[in-house]
Parts: structure tokens; C-alpha cells; sequence
């Protein structure tokens, strides 16, 4: 560990360093504050003992410097004039202090402390600090850091992994950085849909047709993975030649007269609960136990909050770059929109929708009414015959009878309530306990031509 003493003292600087010999600690000195300056930024010292009276000024000064790095270093203070200004360096945030004289033995306990502390600092630093990436996925929210440790331990190991979620919650990217971050990286990864194929369908795809030379998709991922996409949506021929492939790495390509070996990691993935597939005989459930050795549930947005301005920005970056479009930027008021929005379709929902709306927003701040609209553009049609149809009806029997159409009795509720909230179909929507994205395609049926 880089340490050094400040102290105007050329002989305290040698007697110091003498008693600090064989403690593992690097030490190098400096007799004034101007070069204790200099050193910080030079030679990045991780430990510093630091005397206060300097022949340039007044060494607590030097802590101010030491706040304005990182990683901060560890600061001993030393002083001859009792415990006050001891005390105001540890408030100005020395990590100990010393009071002269002292021997040896009280200056290497003092400073191996200090590096102690220090280590463990870092550690506990380095350990808080949240990663927004692993390979092609994206989060910073708790339930995505649970990902990344699944993700980086199914990566060490040759087991198989299932991989389940709602859709668009990218099981594919998992699985691909499983893949990414293995051993298996420099082979294929390769994308077999099951939801697509039929028994006869994947018996070709992945198996091929010759055993001379098998020209099939477990042959094009050897040494690499297959991913099997949906793989819930096999029927029970399929599964039992899969089941087959992981039981005994081992296939026969169709009108072949001999076994092939694959040596090939299975991922798989459903967007169904696999456990009641299986009790409902829809999934053999050797098949499942086969599978389900290592489990790994893909969270869908709605539980990573904290995550959707995050991809959000990213997206919008991105994508602005591949539209050649000057970025925007996303009021407040935006960013709580998205992030109060239950994302239905998931991250590929999200992303579908910032792709709309930097086709079709022009300004370069983008404001609530933006996100809304955005949101209802990429919601399923919703069916509002009843309300069309609600225009051009005669309302003389409802007069008579003193009832108030449902939909005018909603327009005047939704009316009031954005009123009340000084104009903020957020606020709003929060109130009334509905979407925002429901207020604004109400307020646009309103305006529609009857």
C-alpha cells in the first residue's frame, strides 16, 4: 500500500520510515504542503500520516483535497498540541490521529489499522455498487442484480438452464450471456423456435439428414449452446427426441444408420409456468427435471421500476443514433410516466415505444403528454365501438328518465379530477386509480368526429 508522510522534518521523515520497515507498507515522504498536493494527484498515495503544522500552511488543508479524490485515501493526523485539533481533523475525515511523541510500535499499529480500514472500505464499495450491465442485459434494480449472479454462475458451470418469464422480458439475452460469458463464448450460439416447429419440423432442423457430415442446428452449436426458445410448446414426439439430447448427448440424424455425439449446453425457455404444464400432462415430466436443474425466473417490468427511465435513456440513445435524430431528453414529469406505466408487453414493449416516439416527436424535450400518447401507440386496440356508437344516440328517454350516459358521466369525473389536479392527467390517473395511458385515449375518443 502506497503511503506518505507529510511532515516538515527531513529527520522525523527517515525515523519514521525506519519504524515503518518490513510492514508491508510502501513510504515515501515529503516535507511540505504544496508537494503533499502534487504527490496526491502523482502517485495516488492509498495511506497517508499527515503532520498539521507545515512550513506552506496548515496540513488539515490537505484533507480538503483528499475529499475531492477517488478512491479516497486513508488520513493518520499528527500533532503535539492536544486533543482539539484532533478532533477537528477526524470531523474534516482523518481516518486516526497521533499524538507526538510516540514510539514504533504506536505508529505501526496506528497505520496497519488505518490500511485495514481502508481494505475493508473498498470492499464493502465495491460490493454496494450496483452494475447496470451484464453482456446485453440491462438493470440496476435488485431483482436484475439477482439476475446477474444467476447469469454469471450458470456461466461457470455446463449445467442446463431454464429460463422463464412473461414475453418480451429478454430470456433470449439471458440465455445469450450465459453463453457470452462462458467458456463456450468462442463457439456458436444458436436459436432453435420451438413455438414454430412441429415433431417432424425439429427432428430435421436440429438433427439434419446425413450421419457423414450432419448438417443440422445441435451440429452447427457444437462446443457452443442451443437455445431453445418456448420450449413448453413441444408436443410429446418433439420432447421425447429432445429428452434424448440431454439425457445422453447423443442424436441420430434422420434416415441415418448410426448415433452422433453433441457435445452442445441446452438452454431453454418458456414464457409458460412449466410446473403446470407438467401436471396438466403437457410437459413429460422427466423432460421437466431435466430442464429444471438450474432455474432462473426473468422478472417482468413492472417489478424493476427502478430500471425503466434507465433503459429508457439507453434506448432513446440508441436509437436516435440509428434514425440519425438529435436525442431528446425526458422532462420529469416523462420520466414519472413511464415509470408509473405497468408495461404490459415488457422491456420489448418499452423499447417498441421510444422507437415511436422518436420517429414521430419533433421536440427535443419530451413532456407527459408525449409519453402518453407514445404508451397508447403501442397498447393493444382497445374496443371503443360502445363509445362511437354512444354519439349518435338519442338521448330524449335518458333525459326523461334523469340518467346520465356512462361515458359522459366518466368524461365529467376524469374532467374534474384533471382539474382539480391543476392540469396533470398524472396526478390524475393516480387519483381516479386507472393507467394514465386510459385518461389520455378516453380524452382522445372525446375528441374524435362523431
Amino acid at each position: 500500500m502506497k503511503t506518505l508522510i507529510v511532515e516538515d522534518s527531513a529527520t522525523l521523515c527517515e525515523i519514521y520510515a525506519r519504524y515503518l520497515d518490513g510492514s508491508g507498507l510502501d513510504v515515501s515522504s515529503v516535507q511540505t504542503l504544496s508537494a503533499a498536493q502534487q504527490q496526491l494527484s502523482h502517485s495516488a498515495p492509498q495511506l497517508i500520516l499527515l503532520d498539521i503544522e507545515l512550513p506552506d500552511g496548515n496540513g488539515l488543508d490537505l484533507l480538503e483535497d483528499v475529499k475531492r479524490l477517488s478512491p479516497q485515501p486513508a488520513v493518520v493526523v499528527m500533532t503535539g498540541h492536544g486533543a482539539e485539533y484532533a478532533e477537528q481533523a477526524m470531523r474534516r475525515g482523518a481516518t486516526d490521529f497521533l499524538s507526538k511523541p510516540f514510539d514504533a510500535a504506536r505508529l505501526r499499529v496506528t497505520l496497519l489499522n488505518a490500511a485495514d480500514k481502508l481494505k475493508l472500505r473498498r470492499q464493502v464499495e465495491q460490493l454496494s455498487v450496483k452494475r447496470e450491465t451484464l453482456g446485453p442485459l440491462v438493470g440496476q434494480s435488485s431483482a436484475m442484480q439477482a439476475v446477474f449472479d444467476t447469469v454469471e454462475l450458470l456461466s461457470g458451470t455446463r449445467a442446463t438452464a431454464f429460463l422463464m418469464g412473461e414475453s418480451g422480458t429478454g430470456k433470449e439475452l439471458a440465455a445469450r450471456a450465459i453463453h457470452q460469458l462462458s467458456a463456450r463464448a468462442p463457439a456458436s450460439f444458436v436459436v432453435v423456435d420451438c413455438a414454430a416447429l412441429t415433431a417432424d419440423q425439429l427432428e430435421r432442423a436440429l438433427f439434419g439428414k446425413s450421419d457423414a457430415a450432419p448438417d443440422g442446428l445441435v451440429a452447427q452449436a457444437d462446443a457452443g449452446t442451443l437455445f431453445l426458445d418456448e420450449v413448453c410448446s413441444l408436443n410429446f414426439e418433439a420432447q421425447s427426441m429432445l429428452l434424448r439430447l440431454i439425457q445422453h448427448g447423443t442424436y441420430r440424424p434422420v434416415d441415418a444408420t448410426r448415433e452422433v455425439t453433441a457435445d452442445v449446453r441446452i438452454i431453454a425457455s418458456t414464457n409458460r409456468d412449466p410446473l403446470f404444464e407438467m401436471r396438466e400432462g403437457r410437459l413429460r415430466e422427466d423432460l421437466y427435471y431435466r430442464l429444471h436443474v438450474v432455474p432462473l425466473r426473468m422478472p417482468p417490468l413492472r417489478e424493476r421500476a427502478d430500471d425503466i427511465v434507465l433503459l429508457a435513456e439507453r434506448f432513446l440513445l440508441r436509437i436516435s443514433e440509428e434514425e440519425g435524430k438529435a436525442q431528446s431528453a425526458l422532462s420529469n414529469e416523462a420520466t414519472n410516466a413511464l415509470r408509473h406505466y405497468s408495461w404490459p408487453g415488457n422491456v420489448r414493449q418499452l423499447e417498441n415505444a421510444i422507437r415511436q416516439l422518436v420517429l414521430t416527436e419533433s421536440a427535443h424535450h419530451i413532456d407527459e403528454a408525449s409519453v402518453y400518447r407514445m404508451i397508447s401507440g403501442t397498447e393493444m386496440a382497445v374496443d371503443t365501438d360502445g363509445l362511437s356508437d354512444a354519439a349518435s344516440i338519442d338521448y330524449r328517454a335518458s333525459d326523461e328518465l334523469g340518467i346520465q350516459p356512462l361515458w359522459l358521466t366518466e368524461k365529467i369525473a376524469i374532467e374534474a379530477a384533471i382539474a382539480e389536479c391543476d392540469g396533470s392527467i398524472n396526478r390524475a390517473a393516480k387519483c381516479l386509480q386507472v393507467a394514465p395511458s386510459t385518461i389520455y385515449r378516453k380524452i382522445q375518443s372525446w375528441k374524435a368526429p362523431s
